[in-house]
């Protein structure tokens, strides 16, 4: 292959791939509660996880080093709409290079917390899962920012550094107004970010820790660049035969926040694999220091697996809260949670991924 860059032609031996992936999920919820009278609504979305659609590609640039993109967008598959605020590529928008030293990406992508979380957060991200008790656990991904992967036998580092953490203005966990990058203020809307985890044949165990600052304008409390929120976890697994336990403790400082700037969410969850089957289940604790708020979730999940590819499942989630807290099981628009209130939902749907 022949290509022209500026004014000259360099011949291209590198052999390169691109591929084309995607999942749909799509389930019907019926979420119940408490209130005067007692409301309840049924609607349908995602189920277990996200839908997507992606496209990544590697070229070989030889001695070990590959050149690597992946772009991949967040659907709204009961709508047809595009998700994640909005954007485009609002899952992984990436452009990196790695070899056996490991790997360097640069762009819009997941943070650290999110993928030190990945094997013991067993319902996550999907419907009454930690995303219930705290709305950033399944959107932490971080806009202009450089990141860096490596495997060393059981272990697994990486180190993230966002230059502006999120451009999109919605005001939800898709968009937080905090593009950064300002001349006049260099630490406004970083992010950092890091993990190291150790995964053996039957356990493993990791640690991870996200730290968001503020910036003008910034929703959540952070207007500025003082201003910073912390989230740090330890958690682990456990594998015995086709019993798989899960525990975590995820601790946060908000100087956001006013009132509670800390807080400890506790979880406790397993699945258990049985012919075609998958029976999970998972237990959340969330408490505020010095504070009557705090709130338990109780999930448990059937998952029939029609083939690799093709899945139905069902879910069932209850959110009990406590103090002057009102999160409700499902973020259910029009159908909110009453204080100290709790919330029922109960989901059937399908799985496809490709």
């Amino acid at each position: 292959m022949i290509i022209a860059v500026g004014n000259s032609i360099v011949s291209a031996h590198a052999q390169s791939s691109v591929q084309t992936y995607g999942l749909i999920d799509l389930g019907v919820e019926h979420v119940s509660g408490e209130g005067r009278p007692a409301i309840s609504g049924t609607r349908m979305q995602f189920g277990t996880l996200p839908s997507r659609l992606g496209f990544r590609g590697t070229e070989d640039l030889g001695g070990g080093t590959k050149a690597n993109f992946t772009l991949e967008m967040g659907i709204n598959a009961d709508t047809g709409t595009i998700g994640n605020g909005g954007r485009g590529f609002g899952r992984t928008s990436t452009l990196g290079l790695s070899g056996d030293w490991g790997a360097i990406t640069l762009g819009r992508q997941l943070t650290y917390l999110n993928l030190s979380m990945t094997e013991t957060d067993t319902m996550g991200p999907g419907a009454y899962s930690s995303g219930s008790l705290d709305p950033y656990l399944p959107n932490s991904r971080a806009d202009n920012s450089i990141a860096y992967r490596g495997k060393f036998g059981a272990f697994t580092i990486g180190a993230l550094y966002s230059l502006g953490r999120d451009v999109i203005n919605t005001n939800s966990p898709g968009g937080t107004n905090c593009p950064g990058e300002l001349p006049s203020d260099s630490r406004a809307c970083r992010t950092l970010s890091g993990m190291i985890k150790y995964d053996a044949t039957s356990w493993g165990v990791a640690l991870g820790a996200d730290r968001i600052y503020g910036g003008p304008g910034a929703f959540g409390g952070l207007t500025n660049s003082k201003l910073s929120d912390t989230r740090a976890t330890l958690n682990g697994y456990v594998k015995f035969g086709d019993v798989k336990l899960t525990a975590g403790l995820l601790r946060r400082d908000n100087e956001g926040s006013s009132t509670s700037p800390r807080s400890d969410m506790w979880w406790l969850g397993g699945g258990y694999t049985i012919g075609p089957w998958l029976l999970e289940s998972q237990l959340f604790k969330l408490d505020y220091k010095n504070s009557a708020n705090g709130a338990r979730l109780a999930v448990l999940r059937a998952s029939y697996f029609l083939s690799k590819r093709s899945v139905l499942y069902g879910t069932v989630g209850h959110i009990q809260n406590s103090g002057s807290l009102a999160l409700p099981v499902s973020a259910f628009p029009g159908l909110p949670n009453v204080i100290g209130g709790s919330q029922t939902g109960v989901m059937v749907g399908v799985r496809h991924a490709f």
